[in-house]
């Protein structure tokens, strides 16, 4: 492929969602992303609902444009195998808990002494050092533990769980990326890799990039519903006469009058300035009472042409089909094994040379074992041997 990264080679050893979603970014962009895979522990999203054309479709999305090499890392044939593809591909992803790539023979110091220019991104819950470094975890505990879903949430219901993996995605993947990057960028200056360590808890709790700021400088402890961005205001979602909602942000009083205007009460434009929290629980309840009034197609169709910072909380296939995501591109066509094409979620990311089109989506176990191990220097007889001993798959 070419592409902005087309100059990078990526081992990733990482599984689920994190790693995948940060390898998955680098693979749109250009870069070689090889996933090293386990022949007899499978990654558990290859079979995640729901599936379409015989595979699972997270597994075809998250692996698209990645090559699949299986290798039993607990056998010391498959460790030279990592060994001689680190000659080549010296970036490392792996996801594993402090010290399980140690054991196996393929942590950072190992390969490192094979390649000192190695840049080797350890993405894990807590990071390679503190008391909880070798604690089980799961997304909504790291929200959990950094102190960001203690006011994310309604006083009378408490915290809410996110409908996306905020500190898999936001915390392990987009940080992975940025500090692989940065390393890559390090070591065209100095000719040194270095080892990259991503703690999910760490990277969530620098989200708190206001309400942090806040407690560390001043003192101000946030809680549900007592800021301007989280209920605390009228900044918030209104639900309409049928049941759906509209998100309603018009914090600037230029758009605030025009809210105001639209749902018939411009009187209450004044009342958006006010700091008091009860003052604005009162224009909450107001603007609550107008969107009640009518249904949601007639509130699209006043706010369609206003530029007042008021849109409608669409459905995802409702979102597919919006205009301005259509505009964008953020749906494409990824071929699949039988020539057919299945939709996924785009490259977000846009350059004005523009990416090339998805290859292919995520490829069977292994789809690559051969043509990998014939290209590092191995016959067809050693590889023969390989699949006897059960080292490769």
């Amino acid at each position: 492929m070419s592409g902005p990264l087309s100059s990078l080679k990526v081992l990733d050893f990482s599984t689920l969602l994190p790693g995948p979603f940060a390898s998955l970014l680098l693979a749109d962009m250009g870069a070689e992303v090889l996933r090293v895979e386990s022949p007899g522990r499978m990654d558990l999203v290859r079979v995640l609902p729901p599936h379409a054309a015989g595979m699972s479709t997270s597994h075809a999305y998250l692996n698209r444009n990645k090559r699949s090499i299986a290798l039993d890392l607990k056998k010391p044939e498959a460790v030279e195998v990592v060994k001689k593809l680190v000659a080549e591909y010296d970036i490392v992803l792996e996801q594993f808990r402090p010290g399980v790539m140690d054991k196996l023979g393929v942590g950072y110091e190992a390969l490192k002494a094979i390649n000192p220019k190695l840049i080797y991104v350890s993405i894990t819950g807590y990071g390679q050092t503190g008391p909880y470094k070798d604690r089980a975890g799961h997304d909504l505990n790291y929200l959990a533990l950094s102190g960001l879903s203690s006011y994310t949430g309604r006083q009378d219901r408490g915290p809410l769980p996110l409908g996306i993996q905020a500190a898999d995605i936001a915390g392990g993947s987009l940080h992975g990326v940025i500090g692989l990057l940065a390393a890559v960028v390090n070591r065209q200056v100095t000719g040194q890799g270095q080892h990259v360590d991503i703690s999910m808890t760490d990277c969530v709790f620098s989200l708190h990039a206001m309400s942090g700021a806040g407690y560390l400088g001043a003192g101000v402890e946030p809680q549900m519903e007592n800021q301007a961005l989280n209920g605390g205001s009228f900044y918030d979602y209104y639900r309409t006469r049928d049941g759906r909602w509209f998100s309603v942000a018009s914090l600037e009083p230029q758009f605030m009058q025009q809210l105001c205007a639209a749902i018939g009460r411009p009187e209450l434009a004044a009342k958006g300035l006010s700091q008091k929290p009860e003052e604005q629980q009162a224009l909450r309840r107001e603007i609550e009472v107008e969107f009640e009034k009518r249904d949601f197609a007639e509130w699209q169709a006043i706010f369609i042409d206003m530029d007042a910072c008021v849109e409608p909380l669409l459905n995802l296939s409702e979102a597919v089909e919006h205009p301005q995501l259509k505009a964008r591109g953020v749906v494409a066509e990824v071929p699949l094994p039988d020539g057919k094409i299945q939709a996924q979620i785009a490259c977000p990311i846009k350059f004005s040379s523009g990416l090339d089109a998805p290859k292919h989506c995520g490829v069977s176990l292994g789809a690559h074992t051969d043509d990998v191990l014939t290209t590092i220097g191995f016959s067809s007889e050693q590889i023969a041997q390989l699949r006897a001993a059960k080292v490769v798959a």
